[in-house]
């Protein structure tokens, strides 16, 4: 007879950095591992974020951080790639420690590897963590998709595609040129 245990998110922590190449994760209590993101996606990520961070300092309207370690639960810790605390929660991130607050935005890049992840776990676990504004953005179908959660489920709220510019909350205001995030064509 076997027993396992679970690892929680204070036992996680006390790991440290990730090891190069691999992206440490605690899902149910067991660590999930996953590749350091390709090209496309680090694109997306960089052009992306300084779209919003942009918007967000021009505008004073909170922060906006990357892939940091965010506990959902005692036995989940995420890394959204990309994730906004509205001006009035910034106080609730503790810097120098994982995020113990849920964000008001989780923004993933979907890459071949995790798109049941994105999609379906971390979709459920956000909405279950109270996380208001998901986005899933796939730079393989140059999409973009916004949910909105009310009273414990997401609803669509936007999307885009290709060269769209689009507005999704929480930044109606924002024109987002979708085209500006792919990777070119190659030559």
């Amino acid at each position: 007879m076997s027993v396992t245990t679970k690892m929680t998110a204070r036992q996680f922590s006390l790991l440290g950095e990730d090891p190069p190449g691999v992206r440490l994760e605690l899902v149910d209590g067991e660590i999930a591992v996953s590749p350091s993101p390709t090209p496309d996606h680090s694109r997306v990520d960089r052009r992306l974020g300084r779209i919003l961070l942009n918007h967000l300092i021009e505008n004073d309207l909170g922060e906006l951080l990357g892939d940091t370690e965010t506990v959902f639960g005692e036995y989940d810790v995420r890394r959204p790639d990309l994730h906004y605390f509205i001006k009035s929660r910034v106080g609730l991130i503790n810097w120098g420690k994982p995020i113990e607050a849920p964000p008001d935005l989780c923004i993933e890049i979907i890459s071949p590897s995790s798109v049941r992840i994105d999609r379906r776990d971390k979709f459920r676990l956000y909405a279950v963590g109270k996380v208001p504004h998901y986005w899933l953005i796939d730079p393989e179908d140059k999409t973009i998709e916004a949910f909105i959660l009310n009273e414990g489920v997401y609803h669509p709220a936007g999307q885009g595609r290709d060269s769209d510019v689009v507005h999704l909350p929480p930044f109606p205001e924002l024109g987002i040129p979708l085209g500006e995030l792919w990777p070119p064509l190659p030559s």
